[in-house]
């Protein structure tokens, strides 16, 4: 059974459009880049509304974003690079390259975390925001990686690695730090800094100038907004963005952008711009060409959570740095099972259907309105782009 192909250019064009127009109209966000290829090409590419709103400056398709959690993607991506150049492995423990990274299961027991359990959140770590606000997380002063904490990435894993896991790896899963813990052993197998990796690994071969942990172009930087009514509202810094009720506020301040000293957080740390990332996808859809052999890429784009649940997002499961569609019933989706999606909490989604050949990215300057799994539009672009 063939899978239904996206309907054509022109009346996708009329929808997405549509879908973006509305939530620009309806004051859900502030401005957004939308790009769709299908088989390779190209097919829809739109920036619209506004970068910065107070200074009128037009949403570009070369705009740059604070990328938040879709930097796991190219962290994920530059270790699987190491990978297959045998300078990692994924089932060895993180110990072989961060001697230091023991943190104790909870009843002070030794534990085993492997690199596979860091891809795949299941290593036992969390994220403060999903604690209360006098969780241990908050209590050792452990960073999400989107403040202006003045520490290295060395002090934030020792601080990490000081909180006893939440659970033993491999049990259970919950999203966390464990990407830049897996951008650290990145720079410690590669041999120099998380940025100077990326470029080595990933910016370069794939020619992403613009891509990294620091923002190459202040002026083209969108401006940071946060739900709020009747309108979004432009970021304090540093701001606090409620996520879960109960559970502490997402500690956001765009100002980290333009900090060189900030450490790189390998999983919410970096800038890019959409036409970049959809070219990182791309090569990825394709069979992983220059960077991977399609073996890998198929392991990245497979389901390693087994029947364990991942909270939050019904009929997804994990595969090794995103999630990978299992049962769309379940999702109350029209992506194809063994779709990969994520997303950024300052407002960005992404997914790639291979059944169909699809990749797509949806950057909003938004917070969380544009996220996948936080509010409409990343749904309402889905739909647009399925005819649904």
């Amino acid at each position: 059974m063939h899978a239904r192909a996206p309907a054509p250019s022109p009346d996708l064009s009329a929808r997405i459009d549509a879908a973006i127009a509305r939530a620009i109209d309806e004051k859900r966000i502030v401005g957004a880049v939308v790009l769709v290829a299908r088989d390779g090409e190209t097919v829809y590419r739109r920036a619209m509304g506004l970068a910065d709103r107070e200074l009128n400056v037009p949403m570009r398709e070369d705009t740059l974003f604070r990328l938040a959690s879709v930097s796991k993607l190219f962290v994920s991506v530059a270790a699987m690079v190491l990978i297959s150049q045998g300078r990692l492995s994924l089932d060895a423990p993180v110990t072989t390259w961060l001697p230091e990274f023991r943190p104790t299961l909870p009843d002070g027991s030794a534990a085993t975390i492997t690199i596979r359990h860091l891809f795949t959140h299941t290593a036992g770590l969390g994220y403060g925001f999903l604690e209360p606000e006098d969780g241990p997380y908050h209590r050792v002063g452990v960073s999400d990686g989107m403040d202006r904490a003045e520490i290295s990435l060395h002090e934030n894993l020792r601080r990490l690695a000081s909180v006893p896991l939440l659970f033993t790896p491999g049990t259970a899963w919950l999203y966390s730090l464990s990407i830049d813990v897996l951008g650290a052993i990145v720079s410690a197998a590669f041999g120099g800094s998380l940025p100077v990796a990326i470029g080595a690994l990933l910016a370069r071969p794939l020619g992403l100038a613009d891509t990294g942990f620091v923002v190459p172009d202040p002026a083209r930087l969108a401006a940071a907004y946060a739900d709020d009514s009747p309108a979004p509202r432009r970021m304090s810094e540093p701001d606090r963005i409620p996520m879960l009720e109960g559970l502490a506020d997402i500690v956001m301040d765009p100002s980290r952008a333009f900090d060189p000293e900030a450490f790189p957080s390998g999983g919410a740390g970096m800038i890019g711009r959409a036409d970049e990332t959809l070219r990182l996808l791309e090569a990825l859809r394709k069979g992983g060409e220059p960077l991977l052999p399609t073996a890998l890429v198929c392991e990245m784009g497979r389901v390693q959570t087994g029947e364990v649940a991942v909270a939050g997002w019904p009929g997804w499961g994990y595969g090794l740095g995103f999630s990978v569609l299992k049962d769309a019933a379940a999702a109350g989706t029209s992506e194809s099972p063994g779709t990969w999606r994520w997303g950024g909490a300052y407002g960005h989604s992404w997914f790639v259907d291979r059944a169909r050949k699809l990749s797509v990215v949806a950057f909003t300057n938004t917070a969380l309105e544009g996220m996948s799994g936080g509010g409409r539009f990343p749904q309402e672009i889905c739909r647009a782009i399925y005819g649904g």
